[in-house]
């Protein structure tokens, strides 16, 4: 037989927000619910009964819990036009407010979204590390550097848990890329992996105690991480003492016994996995041992118990006890104001006369805002505020001009402005089985999104119809994404009937969304609509590890001749006192599945911004992106903003900062390059397939540093519409830290926010032979303060004793290094103000 995993004594000291009477209550009420099961209920527990929840056990007062995608929304179970989601900030956008405390509020807001849509646990925060700027999906990551991404991860991880609403912390550990995430052995050595990789989670699991972990697709150092028994029983569950459950990533779980005894929990999405009567085979076999089984239903009775859904105990957080309603917009609004960047503000050009100036907007993104990232993380919100709409909102009647100036798509897109749809669901006999609303040509239904009456078995075709009400005038074109048979008609011409079948692909994403296919074009009017239909024949392909129905309408508005389009732009921007350019990425360029290939702005967007800058001296550009981009231009233009991915209020965001009605609150999260072969570390792509994280603890910052190159922007970097003194800094024990305190003066003429970062520097980097080199200096901690003009304040910091340590990897543990430190504090790791030294 072989052995049960070295599972740790279970953790009877109940988390953050947990009584020890609520915890003693939830265990006794598992351990009777436990006794009633048999083998087979149990494992089908584990396995889940379809794409986002767990089986109902009557028997035993057990609800189905729900899952759902976050991190900056709720999906919920059915993600339709008809259950619209609040559409917050980026992660990375959320990041750079540095305020634990607003990502608390946050997770608040996403509890009582989860509570509204019946959503019992919610599959985030994501606090993998920008390791590369290459990262396809460092969107939905917080940072580059593991303290600042660990105190916003707690933060939200305490928000989300105090609306009773659990949480899964992902990707445990080292999904760190896309490239082959599902195969992709990431090499860490012990050193790196504890300092920096694994320390976000550690810090969240000591400090907020989450309820939940989600374990990632790739492999590290030869162990599938749902197989990780090290990692997981030792680690997270030994040394951290997490007492949660172990989710697989969706389609994760590979192995019945070596996830088992790896000490995953939950495989999803069900009920196909590797447990269910796999595993229940597996403990009748001898192959697994049934205590093993046992902890881990435990520990998903213990998560029902939290949530209120083994009903036979109180939740953690009851109905009266949940924190007061959140206004969404309004928290959507002010998180994107205090993440905005400003990178550059040359002649203090910004904040904007409200009054005064005639401004020239363009670029695509100014009317049609990309407000959030590609993939999972995808919500569909009720409404979004773009630039447009929101500097026309609070600007004069005819203070605002817009041109289009550079289109960054330029290829076919999803149907959006100004279709009008609905997908119509038959079975094989062409009864019709549901209508229901779509928010965009995108169809992306997976398990329980599928609207009521339709089931993957039942549904044949899917039709969707409406009407599409031309923008501009001129030779549109439609297309198709996805697999399946195709039938297109626009305003009665059949444009295309055909089939589609799966071609090869690494990545399900991938193989779901397929390639962008233009499919016919027609001359339209603008503001005269013609109606439309796509057929789409449902494919059903055997051996995808989803069942899913993924299919898309596509559309591109008539091609213009691109110098011509930057002319009228100029010609407008040259009439202006101020120019606002809004550039951005794509979904092309940013999403979930696959790597960048380069850090470039898609189109032309580069040519009008120096284009725009010749003309006007007062341009300001406007950066629409997730993670960095290379900006050439911008010593060329007046001033610099960047927005991220900024939700569904983003433009009202946008028009409060550049007005000056709020100051632009956020500092960098991440290091932005002058260009791509700047940076120290770039590679995401394995090589046979192992990827050698050979940087060690030299990432981002520390990385640029030891290099001794300059970037565009360091971390931390921000400005505001104020200016700040640093007075002073002292240095005072603390138990087993310091603590820092930091005085700084508002010499500027408006009240201002400052985030005070104190970063620690050893005189000696390398102190004897035999340690291994340690950075210039990294990150202990942070604060923000806020002071009316010509007033001080105070930035108290605490410096814990972690921060002086390493990981020894021959002792096998923490390690501090004694010898003399400089205590030092800044605006950015690359503005230190003042200092002072200590020694341990």
């Amino acid at each position: 037989m072989t052995g049960s995993p070295s599972t740790p004594e279970r953790p009877h000291a109940p988390g953050r927000g947990i009584t020890a009477g609520q915890q003693a209550d939830h265990e006794a009420a598992v351990e009777a619910a436990l006794g009633k099961l048999d083998l087979d209920t149990k494992t089908r527990l584990l396995a889940g009964q379809d794409f986002w929840s767990l089986p109902a056990l009557p028997e035993i007062g057990l609800d189905s819990l729900v899952m759902s995608d976050g991190p900056i929304g709720v999906r919920g179970v059915r993600s339709t036009a008809d259950d619209p989601s609040i559409a917050l900030p980026s992660p990375t956008a959320l990041s750079a407010t540095w305020d634990p405390d607003l990502a608390h509020r946050a997770g608040q807001l996403l509890a009582q979204e989860a509570r509204r849509k019946g959503v019992h646990v919610l599959l985030a925060p994501t606090v993998n590390l920008h390791r590369s700027p290459l990262g396809g999906r460092h969107f939905e990551t917080y940072s580059e550097d593991p303290y600042l991404t660990g105190a916003i991860g707690t933060g939200y991880v305490r928000g989300v848990q105090s609306g009773g609403v659990g949480t899964t912390v992902k990707h445990f550990v080292g999904n760190d890329a896309e490239t082959d995430r599902f195969t992709v052995d990431n090499r860490i050595a012990p050193r790196p992996l504890r300092e920096l990789y694994l320390a976000p989670f550690e810090t969240i699991v000591k400090n907020a105690h989450p309820w939940g972990i989600m374990t990632a697709y790739n492999t590290v150092n030869g162990t599938s991480m749902t197989e990780h028994r090290y990692l997981v029983n030792e680690v997270l569950r030994g040394e951290w003492r997490f007492d949660g459950i172990n989710v697989s990533d969706w389609t994760a779980a590979r192995s019945t016994v070596g996830d088992a005894l790896g000490g995953l929990d939950l495989a999803m999405p069900g009920p196909r996995t590797v447990y269910g009567e796999n595993l229940a085979a597996a403990v009748r076999a001898g192959q697994v041992d049934e205590p093993v089984v046992d902890e881990a239903v435990r520990r998903v009775l213990l998560l029902a118990a939290r949530t209120g859904v083994l009903t036979t105990t109180e939740p953690v957080v009851p109905a009266e006890a949940l924190p007061a309603p959140v206004d969404g917009d309004a928290l959507a609004r002010e998180i994107a104001t205090r993440s905005f960047v400003l990178l550059r503000n040359e002649g203090g050009v910004l904040p904007l006369d409200p009054a005064g100036p005639r401004i020239a907007l363009s670029g695509a993104a100014a009317r049609d805002a990309r407000v959030l990232g590609g993939g999972s993380a995808t919500v569909y919100p009720d409404h979004v505020v773009s630039p447009l709409d929101g500097l026309s909102a609070a600007l004069p009647e005819g203070a605002l001009s817009y041109e289009l100036g550079a289109d960054p798509a330029n290829e076919l897109d999803v149907a959006g402005k100004g279709f009008d749809l609905r997908a119509v669901c038959r079975d094989a006999d062409g009864e019709t089985l549901a209508s229901v609303p779509l928010p965009s040509g995108h169809i992306q239904w997976m398990g329980n999104d599928l609207p009521e009456g339709v089931s993957y078995e039942n549904v044949h075709t899917i039709e969707v119809t409406g009407t599409f009400t031309p923008r501009e005038s001129g030779t549109h074109a439609f297309g198709t994404r996805g697999v399946g048979g195709f039938r297109l008609t626009v305003d009665g011409k059949s444009l295309y009937t055909g089939e589609v079948r799966l071609g090869d692909a690494a990545d399900p994403f991938e193989a779901f969304f397929g390639k962008p296919t233009e499919r016919g074009r027609l001359d339209l009017t603008e503001g005269e609509s013609v109606e439309l239909s796509l057929l789409h024949t449902v494919a059903k392909p055997e051996g995808l590890p989803i069942q899913a129905i993924v299919f898309t309408l596509l559309h591109q508005d008539p091609e213009h001749d691109a110098d011509e389009l930057i002319a009228r732009a100029v010609e407008a921007a040259r009439a202006a006192d101020t120019a606002v350019v809004v550039v951005a990425t794509t979904e092309r360029v940013e999403s979930e599945g696959f790597d960048r290939r380069d850090l470039n702005l898609p189109g032309r967007q580069n040519d009008l911004v120096r284009a725009v800058a010749a003309v006007n001296p007062r341009t300001v550009v406007v950066v629409n992106a997730g993670s960095p981009v290379e900006l050439p231009w911008r010593e060329e233009v007046a001033a610099v903003l960047l927005s991220w991915f900024p939700g569904q209020e983003g433009g009202a965001a946008l028009a409060d900062v550049l007005l000056g009605a709020a100051e632009p609150g956020g500092r960098l999260p991440t290091t932005w390059p002058k260009t791509l072969a700047d940076a120290p570390v770039t590679r995401t792509a394995p090589t046979d397939g192992k990827l050698e994280y050979e940087e060690g603890v030299f990432i981002g910052y520390r990385a640029w540093e030891k290099a001794g190159a300059t970037p565009a922007y360091p971390f931390g970097h921000g400005l505001g519409y104020t200016d700040w003194t640093y007075e002073s800094l002292t240095v005072e024990p603390a138990g087993d830290g310091l603590t820092v305190t930091v005085r700084v003066r508002n010499r500027g003429e408006r009240t201002g926010r400052e985030t005070v970062q104190v970063y620690l520097a050893p005189t000696d980097p390398v102190p004897d032979a035999g340690r291994s080199e340690r950075p210039a200096r990294w990150l202990a901690g942070f604060a923000g303060v806020e002071a009316a003009a010509g007033t001080s304040a105070e930035a108290v910091i605490h410096i814990a004793r972690r921060a002086f340590q390493i990981w020894d990897e021959e002792a096998g543990d923490w390690t501090a290094v004694p010898g003399p430190y400089a205590v030092e504090a800044g605006r950015s790791v690359l503005d230190l103000r003042v200092s002072a030294a200590t020694e341990i």
